[in-house]
C-alpha cells in the first residue's frame, strides 16, 4: 500500500518539478492521449466480453490488449478476436 502513495507522490512531484522548469507540454499531452486511448481501448474490450459472453467469447483485459484495441480501434479489436481463434487460446 505504501509503494502506490509513493509511486503517486513521485509522480506528482516530477510533474510539478517538470512544470516549474517550464518544460514543453507536448510529452504531457501525448502521454495523456496514450492514457486515454487505453482507457477507451480497455472499455472497448469490456464491451466485448459482454456482449460476447453470449458466444463463449472472453479477450482478458490487460494492458497489451487494451493498447492494441485503444491505439488500432476496430481493426485492433477485430484482430484480437481473429488471434484468439486461430490459436484456440
Amino acid at each position: 500500500m505504501n509503494n502506490y502513495i509513493f509511486l503517486i507522490l513521485g509522480i506528482l512531484v516530477l510533474f510539478i518539478v517538470i512544470m516549474a522548469a517550464g518544460a514543453s507540454f507536448h510529452p504531457i499531452k501525448w502521454i495523456g492521449r496514450l492514457v486515454i486511448r487505453l482507457v477507451v481501448g480497455a472499455l472497448l474490450l469490456f464491451l466485448l466480453n459482454v456482449i460476447g459472453e453470449s458466444f463463449s467469447m472472453h479477450i482478458p483485459i490487460n494492458l497489451a490488449t487494451a493498447g492494441v484495441s485503444g491505439l488500432l480501434g476496430i481493426p485492433g479489436i477485430a484482430a484480437l478476436i481473429v488471434i484468439k481463434f486461430s490459436l484456440g487460446i
